[in-house]
């Protein structure tokens, strides 16, 4: 019987490094693979071999604890690598490596034990069982694991009670709306206590406002758990938002992957350039991206981590044209000027 304390929720955080990863579809991907090397286009692989590259040559490290947004358009292959990751989806060839082991090589024992202790997922549509109570689907992946039922039952509460759910514990999925369903899902892959979190257009499904609030519910709980979370979006508002690393997927390739502000200051191609054209710059891009080093400076203190809106707003009421950046601990990061700030909330190409 397992007899991991789930309420704790304190498992050491664990890193996913993804190597040479490809995934064809198709009745012989092992022999489009040549092909595949030598640079055949995917729509040429599709059109006169019949066969479908879902994903190609992906290299990814996803530092332990923290959120890596993967986004693209539809078909970009999102959903197709996340699904490697829990082993839903067996390569045509690479390698995903978790806890010091190659999770592609483990047997259907092994694997299963993997998926039941390592990986929660969180879909799109929910995925609750609609005979079950909010309480009993929160539980669900605890039972399955041997968990008493008076333990289980303190476990599911907490989480249920951490997401805003409190007295609908005996409330069935149908009686809740998409938002408050939705919470019910993540509360059921944080009780199972999975140092990875894998999270499928999660929010895609919700009206705007609720929408943003389910994400903010989920950094206020990442900020307490630091859980590996694996972000899947079309959304670029909010894979900026969320994502502490963000990798664009364009037909199966990742075609850039940094830091959010890195995305937005450096696109990699007209691709990545296009995606990120319209977004709201300062609303995303941090202090802490524009800091100069050097000695303390007359002007007020701002947080590394404000964004570039929030730190014009602070300074301008100071009547000072320069601030201190300081870190988490209070520590000096260096300076930065209001003319700083507002040519970085200023596209490039509209600057001129």
């Amino acid at each position: 019987m397992d007899k991991t304390n789930a309420h704790d929720a304190t498992r050491p955080a664990v890193g996913v490094d993804i190597k040479n990863l490809y995934k064809v579809f198709g009745d012989q991907p092992k022999k489009m693979m040549p092909l595949i090397a030598e640079g055949i286009s995917k729509d040429e692989l599709r059109d006169k071999h019949h066969h479908i590259l879902g994903l190609r040559n992906i290299n990814l490290s996803i530092n332990p604890g923290a959120i890596q947004v993967i986004m693209g358009l539809s078909g970009s292959g999102k959903s197709t690598l996340v699904r490697h990751i829990n082993r839903l989806i067996d390569p045509t060839a690479g390698e995903v490596w978790i806890n010091g082991k190659d999770i592609i090589r483990l047997n259907r024992w092994a694997l299963r034990r993997f998926r039941r202790e390592q990986t929660a997922m969180v879909f799109q549509k929910f995925a609750l069982f609609p005979h079950m109570t909010v309480i009993e689907n929160v539980e669900f992946g605890l039972r399955v694991r041997g968990i008493s039922y008076k333990k289980r039952r303190v476990t599911a509460q907490h989480w249920i009670e951490r997401v805003g759910l409190a007295g609908y514990e005996h409330s069935f999925p149908n009686q809740l709306s998409g938002g408050m369903q939705q919470r019910v899902g993540l509360a059921r892959a944080m009780a199972n206590d999975a140092p990875i979190l894998l999270m499928d257009e999660a929010f895609s499904a919700l009206d705007p406002l609720i929408r943003t609030d389910m994400q903010a519910v989920l950094l206020d709980l990442q900020q307490e758990l630091a859980k590996t979370i694996v972000f899947i979006t079309h959304d670029l508002d909010e894979a900026l938002r969320l994502g502490d690393q963000v990798a664009i997927l364009r037909d199966g390739e990742v075609v850039q992957q940094g830091a959010p502000q890195e995305i937005l200051l450096q696109p990699a191609d007209d691709y990545v350039a296009n995606f990120v054209r319209d977004v709201n710059r300062g609303r995303v891009i941090r202090c802490r991206t524009l800091v100069v080093p050097g000695p303390i400076v007359e002007g007020p203190d701002l947080g590394a981590n404000l964004t570039l809106e929030e730190a014009a707003r602070q300074l301008g009421s100071t009547g000072h044209d320069q601030a201190n950046v300081i870190g988490n601990k209070g520590q000096h990061l260096g300076s930065l000027t209001i003319g700083q700030i507002l040519a970085a909330m200023v596209e490039p190409s509209k600057a001129g």
